[in-house]
C-alpha cells in the first residue's frame, strides 16, 4: 500500500511538471495554448501530430521551443525540411562507404532520424515516393531497414508541418497516420499589440542566447505517464469483464457522445474515420483525461475530436460541428 501511494505521488508530481511546461510555453506565444496542449497530449500518447498553417505562423518555433523545454540534447532532436528532391540518405543517413567496400549496405545514422527521440519534419507532403515509403514504415512500425533487416528507431514523437493539406490520393496513407491535425493561424488581426510585445521579447532571447523555457520537464516524464496510463488500460483489458476500461474510465454519457459525434461527422460531413483511428482516438481521450484532470473521460475531453479532419476544406467544418454538438450536450 505504501509503495502504491509513493508511485501515485510520483505520477502526480510528473503531471504537475507537464502542466507547468504547457503553461510556461504558452506564455511565450500568442494564441497558441490550444496547439501546445495538443502537442503535450500527443507526446504522452506518442501519436504523430500535424501542424497546418501559412509561413510565419510559429509552427517551427512551437516545435523547437517544445523540444528545448524537454531538455533534449542535439542528437536527440532531428528536424528537416522536405522537398521533392529530398533523398532517404538525408533523413535516415548516408551509405557507409567503408562498409560498402566490404559488401555491406549500411547507413551511418548518427545525427539522423533513426537516433532521434523527437523528430520534426517540415513540409512533409512535399516529399517524394521514396521518402513517403520510408516514413510510413517508420511511423507504422517504428523501424527502418539496414541490410534488409529491421532496426528500431529511437523516435518517441513525430511533429510534422505543412502550409496546407494537398488533396492527392497518393498521400492518403500518410495523412491518415496523423490522427490529429491542427491549424496554426495568424494572430495579428486579433492580438497585434501582444504579438509585437512577445515577439520582441523572443527576438531578444535569441540575440542574448537565452532559453528560459529550457529543461522544464524531461521527455522521460511523458514516457512515465504513458506507461502509467497503459498499465491501467492493460489491467482493465485483462479483467474478466469485457469493457472494463470503459466502465472505469469512460462513463456512458461521454462515450455515447463520442460515438454520436463520429457518426455525425461521417454521415453529414463525409469525414473518413477508419477503425484504426477510432481506437487511437479512444486512447488519446484517455491520455488527455488523465493528463489534464487525473480522472475519467468527460465531455470536455471530447474537444480532441475537433482535430480529426483529413482534408483541408474539412478542418473548420469539423471544428464547428464538434463544438456545436458538445454545446448541445449539457452534461457529462
Amino acid at each position: 500500500m505504501a509503495e502504491q501511494k509513493k508511485n501515485a505521488s510520483q505520477i502526480e508530481e510528473i503531471r504537475e511538471r507537464i502542466s507547468r511546461l504547457r503553461k510556461t510555453l504558452s506564455s511565450y506565444f500568442v494564441g497558441k495554448s490550444e496547439i501546445i496542449d495538443l502537442m503535450t497530449v500527443c507526446t504522452v500518447a506518442q501519436e504523430p501530430l500535424l501542424l497546418i498553417g501559412r509561413p510565419g505562423t510559429a509552427k517551427s518555433d512551437l516545435v523547437v521551443k517544445f523540444s528545448q523545454a524537454l531538455g533534449l540534447s542535439t542528437g536527440e532532436y532531428f528536424e528537416y525540411m522536405l522537398t521533392k528532391f529530398t533523398e532517404p540518405s538525408e533523413i535516415i543517413g548516408p551509405i557507409d562507404i567503408n562498409e560498402l567496400k566490404e559488401g555491406k549496405y549500411l547507413r551511418r545514422v548518427e545525427g539522423k532520424l533513426p537516433t532521434a527521440r523527437l523528430v520534426f519534419l517540415d513540409e512533409i507532403f512535399k516529399s517524394n515516393s521514396a521518402i513517403l515509403n520510408t516514413l510510413l514504415t517508420i511511423i507504422n512500425e517504428k523501424k527502418f531497414y539496414q541490410e534488409g533487416k529491421p532496426v528500431p528507431v529511437a523516435m518517441k514523437m513525430l511533429f510534422a508541418a505543412t502550409n496546407e493539406i494537398p488533396d492527392f490520393t497518393e498521400l492518403d496513407a500518410l495523412k491518415d497516420r496523423f490522427v490529429l491535425k491542427i491549424e496554426s493561424e495568424s494572430v495579428r488581426d486579433n492580438a497585434f499589440d501582444e504579438l509585437i510585445d512577445k515577439g520582441l521579447r523572443n527576438e531578444m532571447f535569441k540575440v542574448t542566447n537565452r532559453r528560459p523555457w529550457e529543461g522544464i520537464c524531461p521527455l522521460s516524464d511523458f514516457e512515465q505517464i504513458k506507461a502509467y496510463v497503459d498499465e491501467t488500460m492493460l489491467g482493465a483489458v485483462q479483467a474478466s469483464e469485457v469493457g472494463e476500461d470503459r466502465t472505469r474510465f469512460f462513463p456512458d454519457n461521454p462515450f455515447t457522445l463520442f460515438k454520436r459525434i463520429l457518426r455525425t461527422l461521417e454521415r453529414e460531413d463525409r469525414v473518413e474515420i477508419s477503425d484504426r483511428k477510432v481506437i487511437k482516438l479512444y486512447r488519446l481521450l484517455r491520455v488527455r483525461a488523465f493528463l489534464f484532470h487525473g480522472g475519467v473521460v468527460t465531455k470536455d475531453d471530447l474537444t480532441l475530436l475537433r482535430y480529426t479532419a483529413n482534408r483541408q476544406q474539412d478542418i473548420k467544418v469539423v471544428r464547428e460541428k464538434v463544438d456545436a454538438l458538445l454545446k448541445i450536450e449539457g452534461t457529462d
